[in-house]
């Protein structure tokens, strides 16, 4: 290797990054120049640098160090040299993917020592050693990914007008997935999807192998996808598997799963799996005649429908052990409960006991949430459709070619519906642009839609590509030559949205629960948005969906975003505390500001609750992608008769999904667990209690929560349900 004289000396050695210490040599700049900026052409179509142009560079940041007469030279300060001289002759492009990326050291320290840490972006985190890794790798691959995307969506995404959720894990994971039970009941499980790693297990043939398989493939399932797992039909397709058994096995067996899926506390970044699960009463009309698939094997002599009393039975059990809650009288969080809500389960007394146990639980911790089946555009008795992660809607085509050959698992032909990306439009800014001018407000919800739809496709064609190279393994996998366990071109790439309210409060004036005028509005561009959805779909054949999405950081960083640049017209209109925001918004987002999510009415408006029922039901068909309606419960212990009452009526409505959201306070010295948010146990009097409430689509202590959700909290119009 040259040695370099500078001055008359030789340069001190560079410590590499990669962790070897070199002399000084200009021509590794020359040639680390050529190679890496490749990337140009592959990210933005750009021509990587000329040998000639990479020289002269070097050159000139040979003479830099020279002038600077530096004791040391590290790996890290060459590279930023060498990116200031490429900005300084115009090369933007080859200085963006030769940067080097990652964060402060200060913010590396700060995150490993700080006793006042608190996870932003996702309240499912807590404080721990895999926490803190997850937080800095985040930070690097956010910043990288931003680099890697064309310009036109990473400037969108920083200026606020859209958001790109899960950032970062934009270039190696989809987004969420719910599972066909039937793929593993009959293959066995590979947790790494290749067999190779990890041992493998053959079909269960006994029921607490079951529940522990199922429970298995919802924690491996998390290091391929970003967002939420769950089964849908998990109550039906667990079934063969308890058809044997008593009544307090049963029992077991669903305590079993709820300790197994709470106590996982392995998912990204140290955090128990967020996980779901759809509870049938008894069997749908789609899955009476299909065969039994488990044990290794299709029944011949068996369909589910022949089940029905012991769907029914694992349905009560289940929730019987969500009332009970853990050792310590704390609700079991996850995984999330969904009672499917169907017209025989209202009409026929034999379900009766599930109804009621599902308003029980809301009644005590407010864990359910219940998918309505009855309306018609969620396929009625006849569909196959679930609700995912935080409120996203999954649903498969009754009439597609394919559709039978699932239901009776045909050359192992299966369900697999989920979500490939979200990514969300900040509404407000709309209107914002537009002047308020209507014409011009959809103009530029257009090209906004363009922009996320830019978005979803290099998204898809990113996972395609993992999947196809196997780097999404437990997706992929085929045992002994069978259909892949995720069908790739089948998830969902979804739009969703924020502030619809504050979007017509500043085209007409009024929030969405104060003038018919602005429902108008907001059912116009809702409606809109599904026209370029379908647009979308068929020029590209890709699914897309619209959705109002759970907003658990994009709410508030919308909303900041705003006032740092539209300042005049979002001090009007953002929600929360804008006195004590206005202090620190240019500093740091995490300030208590945020825009009312979806397509919902303002949280602190005193609206009556069927008021608002008949305003937010209106958007229910037309975001077949998935929306909630939330019920904030005013009493400490709510009456259940009364809420089963409210769930008759809401199951005839088109709400296609609702909770009801019970505050919780819990003792850490004397164990007391009741409603309400309370400073000191009620008991005891001790100080040492946590809070829990729903954050958007899931429960999780309140500590844990961002600026914005907290005081959402606070702003929340909560009704007492009255029988």
């Amino acid at each position: 290797m040259t040695e370099v004289i500078l001055n008359g000396k030789l340069p001190p050695p560079v410590r590499r990054s990669d962790g070897v210490i070199v002399p000084f040599d200009k021509q590794l700049i020359v040639k680390s120049l050529i190679k890496e900026t490749q990337l140009v052409q592959t990210f933005y179509g750009g021509s990587p640098m000329k040998e000639e142009d990479a020289i002269k560079i070097a050159e000139e940041v040979e003479e830099e160090i020279r002038s600077m007469k530096l004791r040391f030279l590290s790996g890290p300060l060459i590279r930023e040299l060498v990116s200031v001289k490429l900005l300084e002759h115009g090369f933007d492009q080859q200085r963006n993917v030769y940067t080097r990326v990652g964060m402060p050291l200060y913010d590396v320290y700060s995150i490993d020592n700080s006793e006042g840490y608190e996870a932003k972006e996702n309240a499912n985190l807590q404080a721990n050693p895999e926490t803190f890794h997850k937080k800095k790798a985040d930070f690097l691959s956010k910043e990288s990914y931003l680099l890697m995307i064309p310009p036109n969506v990473a400037d969108a995404h920083l200026r606020g007008d859209i958001h790109l959720h899960d950032l970062e894990y934009w270039g190696t994971r989809p987004f969420c997935q719910d599972w066909d039970l039937r793929y593993f009941f009959y293959h066995g499980l590979m947790p790494d999807g290749t067999g190779t790693h990890t041992s493998v297990a053959g079909p269960a043939k006994h029921a607490e192998v079951a529940i522990l398989h199922a429970a298995k493939v919802l924690g491996a399932a998390q290091t391929n996808f970003a967002g939420g797992q769950g089964f849908f039909n998990f109550t039906v397709f667990m079934a063969p598997y308890i058809m044997d058994l008593e009544e307090k096995r049963i029992h077991q067996l669903a305590q079993m799963f709820l300790y197994e899926m709470t106590q996982l506390y392995v998912a990204r970044g140290g955090q128990p799996v967020f996980s779901s699960i759809q509870i049938e009463s008894g069997v749908p009309k789609v899955w009476q005649a299909a065969p039994v698939v488990s044990h290794g094997k299709v029944w011949n002599d068996l369909t589910y429908g022949d089940l029905e009393d012991k769907v029914h039975l694992f349905a009560g059990a289940l929730l019987d052990e969500y009332m009970k809650g853990d050792a310590v009288g704390k609700m079991f969080n996850f995984p999330k409960p969904e009672v499917v809500q169907r017209t025989r389960y209202w009409n026929d007394k034999n379900f009766e006991d599930i109804m009621l146990k599902a308003a029980q639980l809301s009644a005590k911790f407010g864990s359910t949430y219940y998918d309505n089946m009855i309306p018609a555009y969620r396929g009625g008795e006849d569909g196959v459709s679930c609700f995912q992660c935080c409120a996203y809607s999954f649903s498969e085509d009754g009439t597609s070619e394919s559709f039978q050959k699932k239901i009776h698992f045909e050359d192992g032909a299966h369900f697999s519906m989920g979500g490939m990306q979200v990514v969300t439009l900040n509404m407000p800014r709309l209107a914002y642009k537009s002047g308020g001018d209507e014409a011009r407000l959809l103009e530029i919800l257009r090209e906004t839609m363009e922009t996320a739809k830019q978005a979803l496709m290099l998204k898809y064609s990113l996972m395609k590509r993992q999947f196809d190279r196997g780097l999404i393994p437990f997706a992929s996998q085929r045992p002994k030559g069978a259909p892949t366990a995720v069908d790739i071109d089948n998830l969902s790439s979804t739009i969703g949205f924020v502030g619809v309210n504050e979007m017509v409060e500043h085209m007409t004036g009024y929030q969405l629960h104060e003038d018919p005028s602005a429902q108008k509005l907001a059912l116009k561009v809702v409606i809109e948005m599904d026209k370029i959805r379908k647009e979308f779909a068929d020029s590209t054949g890709m699914k897309f969906s619209i959705a109002r999405t759970p907003a658990e950081s994009a709410a508030q960083r919308f909303a900041v975003s705003d006032m740092i640049h539209y300042t005049k017209f979002a001090r009007e209109l953002v929600k929360g505390d804008l006195e004590a925001a206005l202090p620190r918004y240019r500093e740091t987002r995490d300030v208590p500001i945020y825009y009312t999510n979806g397509a919902h009415v303002n949280v602190s408006s005193e609206v009556p609750l069927y008021d608002r029922l008949a305003i937010e039901q209106r958007f229910f068909p037309i975001l077949k992608g998935g929306d909630i309606f939330h019920i904030w419960l005013g009493e400490i212990n709510p009456d259940p008769e009364a809420l089963l009452k409210l769930n008759r009526k809401l199951a005839q409505s088109w709400i296609g999904y609702w909770s009801h959201t019970k505050d919780i306070t819990m003792c850490r010295t004397c164990g007391y667990v009741g409603g309400g948010l309370n400073a000191k146990c009620p008991m005891c009097g001790s100080t040492s209690v946590k809070n829990y409430s729903r954050i958007t689509g899931y429960y999780q202590d309140v500590s844990s929560w961002n600026a914005a959700k907290k005081q959402e909290l606070i702003d929340r119009h909560r009704v007492r349900i009255s029988s």
